[in-house]
């Protein structure tokens, strides 16, 4: 069983994970949601980071912004049950419910994932989240298919809330 897997630590600088694929960032607007989301690439002192920011709205059915990492390569999806868990550094400056969400070949409808709660964090915080610690959401299956992993997304979610969460690097463990 390996350490840890780098997914990302955004020293790229270009929005494109040293995974290979490229971060995705979207809201509940996809169903007719009304949440807002700005997701960028900042630099304080020698690191990277990945900000997203935005508003949490739970008018007309939303509640939800996400940047999400795809894991599918060439049609392939990422095997990550040699592994635990996924490792996050990160922080947050403002207080409002945060997720770490991740998807395999088996969630087949857009709204079905596994969700772990990460706690806001004020200062740069290092979270190892063991896949016992997610959760079934929207779907019927009662555990991920870790072979099988398509995504990994930080979340933003479930309350009216204006949203500022940093990620300095995301892996595996």
């Amino acid at each position: 069983m390996a350490e840890e897997y780098l997914l990302d630590d955004f020293s790229k600088g270009n929005g494109v994970s040293v995974f290979g694929t490229s971060w995705q960032g979207f809201t509940d607007q996809v169903m007719g949601g009304r949440s807002e989301i700005e997701v960028r690439l900042l630099q304080e002192d020698d690191t990277l980071f990945l900000r997203m920011t935005g508003n949490v709205s739970l008018k007309n059915n939303g509640g939800f912004i996400q940047v999400r990492l795809p894991l599918e390569k060439e049609g392939k999806q990422f095997d990550a049950s040699g592994f635990s868990g996924v490792l996050l550094q990160y922080r947050t400056a403002a207080a409002g419910s945060y997720y770490l969400h991740m998807r395999t070949s088996r969630n087949r409808f857009p709204w079905a994932h596994f969700a772990a709660p990460i706690p806001p964090a004020p200062e740069w915080k290092e979270a190892r989240v063991p896949w016992e610690a997610f959760e079934k959401q929207l779907t019927p299956l009662r555990t991920p298919r870790l072979n099988k992993l398509t995504s990994i997304a930080v979340v933003a979610a479930k309350e009216e809330f204006t949203a500022l969460i940093d990620i300095r690097y995301i892996g595996l463990y």
